[in-house]
C-alpha cells in the first residue's frame, strides 16, 4: 500500500472516531459505512491517481463487494477497484469500533452488527467512471505511442511477405497488448475514462470463474481497439478480402472478436 493511500485511510479512521464521539456511538456500522463512502468515493481522475500509486489494485475483482445496483451485473473497472477499497476501509473501521467497545465480537471472532442497523444501510451510488476526458488520438500520449508502434510493426510485417491480414492483425494486436498493472496504471492516469470500461462479453470468463480482475478488462478492450485500428490500416492497404455484400472475409476459427483466454 502506498503512503498516499495509507494516509487517506488514516484520515477516514480519524473522521470515524470523531463522528462517533460527537454524534454518539449508537450506530457504529451505519456511521462507518457512511463515512467510508463519503471520503473514499473518488472522481475518475482521483481514482486513476490512486491506482498510479498502487497498481496492484488492478488485480481486484468484484466478488460480492459491489453495492451500487447499477454496477452489480456488469461492473466498470472503477467500480471494481472502488468496491475493494471501500470494503477494506469498512473492515478497518469496524475493527476500530470493536477496540472502542462500540461493537462486540462473538466467540469465533466475528464482529456483531445488529440486523436493524444492516437493514437501514442506504443505497449507494458510485461515480460514473465514464465521465472523463480521453486522449486516445494524441500521438504523443502513452497509449498513442503504444498503438503507433503496433501499427508500424503491422505495416512492416504486412509489406515484407504475404500474410493473411486478419490473422496478422490478431497476432500483432495480441503481441502489443499489455497486462502488467504497472504498465496499465500510467495509461489510466493519462486516460481516466478507461476506468469506465466493462467486460461486455469480450473476456473468456470461464478462465476467471466469472470474476474478472479489473486490469484484464482494460487489457482486452485495448486489444480490441488496437485490432480495429490495424484492420483499418489493412483495409487502406487493400490487404483485406470482402464478400459480395461487402462483409470482411475472416477465417472460420476467427469469426468472433478476440478474447483473453
Amino acid at each position: 500500500m502506498s503512503q498516499k493511500l495509507a494516509e487517506l485511510l488514516d484520515r477516514v479512521r480519524l473522521q470515524y472516531i470523531h463522528a462517533m464521539k460527537v454524534e454518539g456511538s449508537t450506530e457504529p456500522y451505519l456511521t462507518a459505512h457512511r463515512i467510508a463512502h463519503q471520503m473514499l468515493m473518488p472522481t475518475p481522475e482521483a481514482m486513476a491517481d490512486i491506482i498510479m500509486n498502487d497498481p496492484k489494485l488492478l488485480a481486484a475483482r468484484a466478488a460480492d463487494l459491489i453495492e451500487d445496483p447499477l454496477e452489480i451485473e456488469n461492473p466498470s473497472v472503477g467500480a471494481i477497484v472502488y468496491s475493494n477499497l471501500f470494503a477494506a476501509a469498512l473492515e478497518g473501521l469496524l475493527a476500530v469500533a470493536v477496540n472502542h467497545d462500540w461493537l462486540e465480537i462473538d466467540s469465533e471472532g466475528q464482529i456483531l452488527v445488529s440486523a436493524e442497523e444492516l437493514d437501514r444501510v442506504p443505497g449507494i451510488k458510485y461515480t460514473d467512471f465514464s465521465e472523463s476526458e480521453i486522449h486516445l488520438s494524441h500521438t504523443q500520449s502513452l497509449l498513442g505511442k503504444l498503438f503507433a508502434a503496433a501499427e508500424s510493426d503491422f505495416i512492416e510485417q504486412l509489406n515484407s511477405a504475404p500474410h493473411n491480414a486478419y490473422q496478422l492483425a490478431l497476432q500483432v494486436s495480441s503481441d502489443h497488448t499489455i497486462f502488467a498493472p504497472e504498465e496499465l496504471a500510467p495509461l489510466l492516469q493519462e486516460n481516466p475514462l478507461l476506468l469506465g470500461l466493462r467486460a461486455d462479453d469480450l473476456v473468456d470468463e470461464d478462465m476467471f470463474e466469472g470474476d474478472l480482475p479489473a486490469g484484464i478488462i482494460i487489457s482486452v478492450h485495448l486489444t480490441e481497439m488496437l485490432l480495429q485500428q490495424l484492420l483499418d490500416v489493412a483495409n487502406e492497404e487493400g490487404a483485406l478480402a470482402f464478400d459480395s455484400v461487402g462483409e470482411m472475409i475472416v477465417p472460420t476459427d476467427d469469426e468472433d472478436n478476440p478474447t483473453v483466454h
